[in-house]
């Protein structure tokens, strides 16, 4: 395995996990998006855009939910390193056609590692709110779709889902 990619990062020689290293990378600007989307009875989404939901607010709280978990992923993620996020975003659209809701997070940092997981956190965290906020009126909705679109800064570049072309079940 002498190509550095081919081989999985936070595993040393002898298997073990570790935190990479980062220190000897240079800071740079980078940017994820990932997205994901939860569908869900005709009814319930209507409940949801008129603002009547019992909970409150279903898509301003999912928002601030995305919002606080990115900047907590090092928490939840084991061997991830803490970022001082420059940016989150959590976009949430509804899409008559699932039907349901498409959530799309944008993070972004200068620093020494990607921002990823921060981006797929956020979208899992809002996609689990908004199960969570309307659960009592439709306890079938499905959470899915969940993957990077797009990552850009550090050694590796620009990538995005389009230019890889493994759309992962979509």
């Amino acid at each position: 395995m002498s190509d550095d990619n081919s081989r999985l990062t936070h595993l040393d020689e002898a298997g073990a996990a570790n935190m990479v290293d980062v220190s000897g990378k240079d800071a740079t600007h980078r940017i994820a998006v990932a997205t994901g989307s939860v569908t869900m009875r005709p009814e319930t989404l209507e409940l949801i855009l008129s603002g009547n939901a019992k909970k409150g607010d279903v898509i301003a709280t999912a928002r601030i939910a995305g919002i606080m978990a990115a900047k907590r992923t090092h928490e939840l993620i084991p061997l991830c390193h803490p970022l001082m996020l420059s940016k989150v975003s959590v976009d949430i659209e509804a899409d008559e056609t699932l039907p349901g809701l498409v959530v799309t997070a944008t993070t972004k940092v200068s620093g020494q590692t990607g921002v990823e997981m921060e981006a797929l956190t956020a979208c899992s965290i809002t996609c689990l709110t908004i199960y969570d906020m309307a659960k009592a009126v439709d306890r079938g909705m499905v959470i899915g779709d969940i993957r990077l679109l797009e990552k850009d800064g550090g050694k590796s570049g620009h990538w995005t889902i389009e230019k890889d072309g493994s759309k992962g079940g979509t």
